[in-house]
């Protein structure tokens, strides 16, 4: 996501995001100057078919920051984006890929802590053959081809992060998957050959049943636990994002230690994690999608107990009230979940809804899902469809057992400086009987998560992945990271550690 300039342009924001927390069609122009790719997607039908699942979900928009390689004469080099002049930014010297190869790894049948997998076997089944899914004809004759960002590439080894929209890539022999939202697995399908994708189980599980790919090319990595893959230790994290995301973390055999990010919530428990506390990290690929000292988020904890207390004040006042938690297909499962074992009732949502929640396999959640809208006041729906008159059209439904709704719309977009962490400040919109309060709860990062978080990692390298098309962003971004690394701490080494401890 695009950070958006003033707490105006935030609201819009907030109130024009499609099922997967990607902007619509509805921003304004200076909106879409600003750098966001729009998605396309229109209001989605609020009951939908059981087979639309996939066509639903797949059809989100695509992430805006990918670099194009087209024509020079079509665009004057000034305004070209160049990878070089990113490397020296960050401090690297462009990798020459002309050489680079996948290397291939033994395999250990053993099962230990430390898994070994070859990705031989699996290579064997990819198809050179198969065009890019990359390539891409503008109707005018000129050739438009997907390059592949560096950003996204691991140095010193095979393979990429987050990045199945390039297709076949030369030299990346696994590609890995931090979490199952459009904007990172966009370009896997069913018809996906080009190499062997890692993920934890959960998203393999998705990837598989709803993205329809080919099993033989997934490969579902435990959390915690060690794994060597060409080569290169690799370990899943948890991401505190949405179900199965994952940090990513590579430590090479010459010791250098790679952490992706991929989209996650920063919190004191990733302190304690023994591999970032035990090895420094060298190069961190950070997700900053609200790198801005504007978004100071209250805790999750804290908007979950407000939203709770909202609710059953208005249940107080006006006990035929619907409530409606407004989500992305995959995300925000905490919101409704607290409701539901506060209030002791069932999560009422539509059947595709279900199917994806159902393979998440927690108990937890399924137990508390039903299939019909009338045995339950709490109901999920899309995070496209919470304005006023969609949900008066959805209460029309449901007219004999409710009169009136209250709706949640958990997103850090909506955050307001005015309010800041107060969060009884926050009014909510109201038309007629139907009332829908916009609350930040973000599954990313707030700006000062993301400070505390590289000054305990404190790497040699950070590179941003978000908002990185805009060179003011960059330089505003850099200008923080060296501002948040500018005290120098006082190390204290263990001695059973290799990384310093900072007091």
């Amino acid at each position: 996501m695009q950070l958006v300039q003033d707490e105006e342009e935030d609201i819009s924001v907030a109130e024009s995001l499609d099922d997967d927390g990607l902007p619509s069609l509805e921003l304004s122009p200076e909106s879409k100057d600003r750098g966001r790719e729009q998605n396309g997607n229109k209001d989605r039908v609020i009951e939908a078919a059981e087979g639309s699942f996939v066509s639903d979900f797949y059809r989100s928009g695509t992430d805006w920051s990918c670099l194009l390689e087209k024509n020079t004469q079509e665009r004057p080099p000034e305004r070209k984006l160049k990878q070089t002049n990113l490397f020296e930014l960050w401090g690297f010297k462009k990798p020459d890929d002309s050489n680079a190869k996948p290397r291939v790894s033994s395999l250990s049948l053993k099962r230990t802590r430390t898994q070994w997998i070859s990705v031989e076997s699996v290579n064997d089944r990819m198809n050179p053959k198969v065009p890019c899914l990359g390539n891409r004809s503008n109707g005018g004759g000129n050739n438009l081809r997907r390059v592949c960002p560096f950003y996204k590439k691991i140095p010193e080894t095979s393979f990429t992060v987050d990045a199945f929209r390039y297709g076949l890539i030369e030299g990346c022999s696994g590609y890995f998957l931090s979490h199952f939202h459009c904007d990172h697995y966009a370009g896997l399908s069913k018809r996906w050959s080009y190499g062997s994708i890692y993920c934890t189980p959960l998203t393999a599980r998705l990837v598989k049943k709803f993205l329809l790919v080919n099993p033989s090319f997934v490969h579902p990595l435990e959390l915690d636990i060690e794994y060597v893959i060409d080569g290169i230790k690799v370990t899943m994290l948890e991401a505190n994002h949405c179900p199965g995301a994952a940090l990513v973390h590579f430590r090479l055999e010459n010791g250098q230690c790679y952490l992706h990010t991929g989209d996650f919530r920063a919190c004191k428990l990733m302190q304690s994690y023994p591999l970032l506390v035990n090895h420094r990290v060298n190069v961190l690929y950070l997700d900053t999608t609200y790198c801005n000292p504007k978004y100071r988020f209250p805790s999750k904890e804290d908007v979950l107990d407000f939203i709770v207390k909202t609710t059953k004040n208005s249940l107080k006042r006006h006990p035929k009230t619907l409530i409606v938690v407004g989500a992305y297909s995959i995300g925000k499962e905490c919101v409704y979940l607290a409701i539901s074992e506060a209030l002791g009732v069932k999560i009422y949502t539509n059947a595709s809804r279900r199917r994806i929640l159902q393979s998440f396999d927690w108990t937890q959640l399924s137990g508390k899902l039903c299939s019909c809208g009338e045995e339950t006041p709490l109901h999920i729906l899309p995070i496209s469809s919470l304005r006023p008159e969609t949900l008066a059209e959805y209460l029309k439904t449901y007219k004999h057992k409710f009169t009136a709704v209250l709706a949640f719309r958990p997103t850090g977009w909506t955050y307001s400086e005015a309010s800041g962490n107060q969060l009884d400040l926050i009014k909510p919109s109201t038309r007629g009987n139907i009332m829908i309060y916009g609350v930040p709860y973000s599954e990313h990062s707030s700006f000062l998560e993301l400070k505390e978080f590289v000054q305990f990692l404190r790497p040699d390298n950070i590179i941003p992945t978000v908002n990185v098309s805009n060179a003011a962003h960059r330089d505003k971004m850099q200008s923080y990271f060296q501002e948040w690394l500018k005290v120098s701490p006082q190390w204290k080494v263990s001695p059973t550690s290799t990384r310093p401890r900072v007091n």
